[in-house]
């Protein structure tokens, strides 16, 4: 590990990654190979999850090939130099800010999207002239067996390279001086890399979970809200970060809601042959997802078969805060639906735990919804609508609090890879005499004055 980060460090120093045109290469090349291999990368994808090809494209390669095309056509741009105003106090002068690489980065992916949680960081680490070493999660063997063949064989290890494992490599490279650490995945784990981090002093980005609420009101579209609700839930049969992980719905229209609910997921015939299901990653998460099924509490679904690592869809009724599956994030396709005749009783409740990574406001009412966005705290979420907001590179991903440290996507990961260095240049043609002695009263008056002048 240590000689593979000085390796990296060196060719840092060299200051070719400052070139714009070597960024955009590496990147153009990244690209090349993805989709040279998506034959294999749909296959190693299917060994570890059953996802489908389509799928696989539409929340994995499709968004690691927009960040590229987004990262190559405005690099120039994001990585210019850029003129700020000069105060008063420092006249004759001009002021600017310059975007520069931090250095060797570290990112440690997740397994949950192996492919898009791995890649796309790395994409905004290199778009902002960094070096990567990219640790993709031991828990999706396939895909992680691939990428490590894939990069390794594409880039120079100087640039760009991939290292497989588990504990012991992951606690052997954190004890390494990376210059950026960006890692995606539980807060209990992201709480060791942010300590081992702090050993150090080096930045850190942490893309971690929590619950996410979606909270219904009487005013909502409701079929279109179910529909694009149940969508979101049992994408990657839940395994995503960002899911909704558990209802709030208002009393009145609990029953219409539930029947909708029934004929949404009815309708959408949620199986792996579909190529609209996949399984869950292994015994163990099947296990502890199986465990948190109170079978008195079912309204539909429940039934899992360990053999193919599969749960139905499953919805879970007459929940409350206090129940077990609210402990947590779910991670799985297990739906607790929470009824509520007073929405302030609810924000309560929420707020009593960590901040959620995302929030889902479905409603027709803009009080309603102002009322939710001023009063709760999350880290991003949508109004009529679930998870798409990560489709947007114009918007920031990331937590805040317990779900999370920093944020990335378009411009935002270009900036959480970057230093942004601050640069005031005098000219020599003039200088005045307020700072220098004698102190008077006289030029005090006028600092201050031009302290507060403002054009």
């Amino acid at each position: 590990m240590h000689q593979i980060v000085t390796k990296q460090k060196a060719f840092f120093n060299t200051n070719a990654t400052k070139n714009i045109s070597f960024r955009i290469e590496q990147l153009q090349k990244l690209e090349k190979v993805l989709k040279k291999n998506e034959q294999l990368l749909n296959e190693a994808i299917f060994n570890d999850f059953k996802k489908s090809e389509f799928e696989n494209y539409a929340t994995e390669l499709g968004i690691i090939y927009s960040e590229i095309n987004t990262a190559c056509k405005k690099l120039h741009k994001w990585a210019s130099t850029k003129k700020v105003t000069t105060n008063f106090l420092n006249f004759p002068g001009k002021s600017y800010i310059i975007p520069e690489p931090l250095g060797v980065t570290l990112i440690i992916g997740a397994w949950n999207y192996p492919y898009q949680l791995s890649i796309s960081p790395a994409i905004s680490a290199i778009a902002a002239g960094n070096t990567v070493i990219l640790k993709p999660s031991e828990i999706s063997i396939a895909t992680s067996a691939l990428l490590t063949k894939i990069i390794n064989n594409t880039f120079d290890p100087a640039i760009f390279t991939v290292v497989e494992g588990g504990i012991p490599e992951t606690t052997e490279l954190l004890n390494e001086k990376f210059d950026k650490i960006f890692f995606t995945g539980s807060t209990t784990i992201g709480k060791i890399v942010y300590k081992a981090a702090a050993k150090n002093l080096i930045p850190v980005t942490l893309e971690l979970g929590g619950k996410s609420p979606a909270i219904i009101d009487k005013t909502c579209n409701l079929k279109i809200c179910v529909k694009r609700l149940v969508w979101a839930k049992f994408l990657n049969a839940g395994q995503t970060c960002i899911a909704p992980d558990y209802v709030c719905v208002d009393a009145s229209i609990k029953s219409e809601f539930l029947k909708q609910l029934t004929l949404e997921i009815n309708a959408s015939n949620f199986k792996i042959e579909n190529s609209n299901y996949v399984q869950i990653i292994n015994k163990k998460n099947m296990k502890r997802l199986v465990s948190l099924i109170d079978p008195e509490k079912i309204y539909l679904g429940g039934l899992y078969n360990f053999e193919e690592n599969s749960i139905d869809p499953t919805i879970l009724t007459d929940v409350s805060f206090y129940d077990t599956i609210m402990e947590d994030e779910i991670f799985g396709p297990i739906l607790p639906i929470i009824t509520y005749k007073n929405i302030d009783e609810i924000i309560t409740q929420i707020k009593l735990k960590p901040k959620p990574l995302a929030c889902y406001i479905f409603s027709n009412s803009t009080a309603f919804i102002k009322k939710i966005e001023k009063e709760i705290s999350f880290g991003s979420g949508a109004i009529n609508d679930a998870i798409m907001q990560i489709s947007n590179e114009n918007l920031p991903f990331g937590g805040v609090g317990h779900s999370g440290i920093g944020s990335y996507h378009g411009e935002y990961g270009f900036k959480t890879f970057s230093h942004y260095k601050s640069i005031l240049k005098k000219s020599t043609w003039f200088e005045p005499n307020l700072k220098y002695f004698p102190l008077t009263d006289l030029k005090l008056k006028i600092i201050k004055f031009l302290m507060h002048f403002k054009l």
